[in-house]
């Protein structure tokens, strides 16, 4: 596997990247099926408030951060539900908007969709990863059953049709009503595991230095030696920073068909961290024709003050993806 598909986060590509300690937390859940998409190129990503003026860095290496803005590059995210109730089946649905206010109607389709949808609870404990319905107005919308009250980030991964377009990782507050009870990052550990299947994370995690993340995947201790395409690939990592959600977006190494990669049961990735601090790993790999997301805790580098590294009893922390109500954990369609 020696093709590094590197992160999206934004306009300008994210060059720290994930080496030195790390930390993992445990879970797993099991989610439903996408068709497979065509693996594509590496995007683009940009600075936090889209100047080219990133923030976080290490080592004199200055790193941008993505996921905390709304308009970007011409285009805005219009959320029309910010507010929805916790534990019930709502729709959700929001328009991009171009710099004249018009509802954008045309994008390109990158890993077999036109707009990749994540959501994420601020304390990190819940997580989804959906794939909205558009109209022929624009709008788009999608089911989604939230367990838990608080505040969520919703982003929008998507690239305009139009000419010279760029991808964009657009974000928006998203409240969640309901008794809120703020659970604690899951403590560290490098396994994860649900149903028989158990997911170890190695590799080295610190800003400054780009680095390879590997996860295996075996069941009942056994390699699993036949993962099957999911997102153009044989897995799909996404990563969120503790405290402001910075949102980056992770490819793998290799692909399915292209001649050297094989399907599992190691998945690589190469990855970049915009700063030091406590992140959230979501890994979707697909078995027997069945998605799961497995969730990792991991620390870059050293915690920056005042923010507390990756501790807690993951036991207390709602399950990333736990059904509410009988749907499917982490994925929604």
């Amino acid at each position: 596997m020696n093709t590094a598909m590197r992160i999206t986060a934004y306009t300008t590509a994210l060059a720290a990247s994930f080496g030195a300690a790390y930390g993992v937390g445990t879970v797993v859940t099991p989610v439903s099926t996408d068709p497979e998409p065509a693996a594509h190129a590496e995007h683009a990503g940009a600075p936090d408030g889209g100047d080219g003026a990133g923030e976080a860095s290490q080592g004199g290496h200055d790193a941008p951060a993505g996921g905390l803005q709304v308009s970007e590059g011409g285009y805005t995210l219009d959320l029309r539900t910010p507010r929805v109730p916790a534990a019930r089946i709502t729709e959700l649905r929001f328009a991009i908007r171009d710099s004249s206010g018009r509802q954008v109607t045309a994008f390109q389709r990158e890993h077999d969709k036109e707009l990749h949808l994540i959501l994420a609870s601020q304390d990190l404990a819940t997580y989804r990863h959906l794939h909205p319905t558009r109209a022929a107005d624009g709008t788009w919308s999608t089911p989604a059953n939230l367990p838990a009250a608080g505040g969520y980030r919703l982003f929008a991964d998507f690239t305009p049709a139009a000419k010279g377009a760029k991808n964009l990782t657009l974000g928006a507050d998203l409240a969640v009503a309901g008794d809120y009870r703020p659970a604690p990052v899951p403590a560290p550990s490098s396994t994860a595991t649900v149903d028989g299947y158990t997911v170890t994370l190695t590799g080295p995690l610190r800003p400054g230095t780009a680095g390879e993340l590997n996860l295996k995947v075996t069941r009942a201790g056994r390699p699993v030696t036949d993962l099957q395409p999911y997102l153009g690939a044989y897995g799909h990592l996404v990563a969120l920073r503790s405290g402001d959600l910075a949102y980056l977006h992770v490819h793998p190494n290799g692909a399915p068909g292209d001649g050297e990669t094989e399907p599992g049961p190691d998945v690589s990735f190469t990855a970049t961290a915009p700063s030091a601090g406590t992140y959230r790993l979501f890994l979707d790999f697909k078995h027997n024709g069945t998605v799961r997301t497995a969730a990792f805790t991991v620390t870059a580098g050293t915690a920056p003050a005042g923010t507390a590294p990756a501790t807690g009893d993951a036991g207390d922390a709602e399950p990333t993806g736990s059904p509410a109500g009988g749907e499917a954990d982490g994925h929604e369609h």
